[in-house]
């Protein structure tokens, strides 16, 4: 006898009653470049369709993003004051810290507020952590990224993401969080970031590329696997609420091991430069943007992610791919 599997793809209908993986809204999250000043909306050239915002035109594309579905947002600043020691990653005055108040002041508990933590815009030399010896000391590089997150919590973020990569930080965050009351401020890692060449379409976003050497003395090396897993296990031991998995496409395998040894929701993040090549392709008329986009964002999905931070998001909202 032969089997026959095509019985349940015999039409959309049967194919969806089917399918072993869904999507919906819920899973997107959207970044956000902010900036200094005011009536700013400045198109990044290296990722068509995104933008740098200063926080009243900031203030405005959220709004719209609410009523399109869009109510988690990952805020990164740009331009900040740039010194060796990044004091002023956790200054009142940052433009992160003034975004959160502001945002939380309009929309409060309508939006989900994510912040990226870490110091590589803050620092003269790009790094995500205080120099030593042209070495990125782990220990007091904790210190401020510490202070960052806390800065970030009492401004009004809901969840913060350091990015950093730095050793302990989570039990550092934890701790500086926890002793200061802000125990129900969520953490997700960036546990598993690689250091990689996707991000470049970011560094123009943040202005954020080291001035000097590489980010492979903290970053993960993109050949190893089990170390993968050894890093997303420490960060869930220190307090982490969910884990992420950077970049997301060329890493399924990476988010599919690690669903197999966590029971924490795992982020992916759909970096800059698999977002531009995406759009690059389509703009040349060699891809077809919604398959295309849809297909990366279910196998996301079917590698294990409950979260996608993607910046295709306000296309896949907006254009009512899903």
């Amino acid at each position: 006898m032969i089997k026959r599997p095509r019985r349940l793809r015999k039409n959309s209908i049967v194919r969806e009653l089917v399918a072993e993986t869904k999507i919906s809204k819920d899973m997107f999250i959207y970044p956000y470049f902010v900036v200094e000043g005011v009536n700013i909306i400045h198109p990044i050239d290296a990722m068509p369709g995104i933008h740098h915002y200063s926080i009243d035109e900031l203030i405005k594309d959220i709004d719209y993003g609410l009523n399109i579905g869009i109510n988690k947002i990952l805020l990164f600043g740009v331009g900040e004051k740039k010194t060796v020691d990044a004091s002023s990653s956790y200054s009142i005055d940052s433009i992160v810290v003034k975004a959160i108040k502001a945002i939380k002041e309009k929309f409060a508990d309508r939006i989900y507020l994510i912040t990226d933590i870490c110091v590589c815009a803050y620092t003269t030399h790009g790094h995500c952590g205080i120099l030593k010896d042209d070495y990125v000391h782990n220990d007091s590089s904790v210190e401020v990224i510490s202070k960052m997150a806390l800065a970030h919590a009492q401004a009004g973020a809901d969840m913060v993401a350091p990015s950093d990569m730095m050793d302990g930080r989570i039990a550092g965050i934890r701790e500086l969080l926890d002793i200061n009351g802000f125990e129900n401020t969520a953490i997700m890692s960036y546990s598993i970031k690689y250091a990689s060449a996707y991000y470049g379409p970011f560094r123009e976003a943040a202005n954020s590329a080291p001035q000097k050497g590489d980010r492979k003395s903290y970053q993960m090396d993109f050949r190893n696997m089990n170390e993968s897993i050894a890093e997303g296990m420490l960060d869930e031991a220190e307090g982490a609420d969910v884990l992420m998995v950077k970049p997301a496409l060329a890493y399924l395998d990476v988010i599919c091991n690690l669903r197999q040894n966590t029971l924490l929701p795992i982020a992916c993040y759909n970096v800059s430069g698999e977002y531009s090549m995406v759009k690059a392709a389509v703009a040349n008329g060699w891809l077809d943007e919604q398959k295309i986009v849809m297909e990366n964002m279910y196998a996301f999905a079917r590698a294990g992610a409950n979260l996608i931070i993607t910046y295709h998001t306000k296309d896949i909202l907006e254009k009512g791919w899903i």
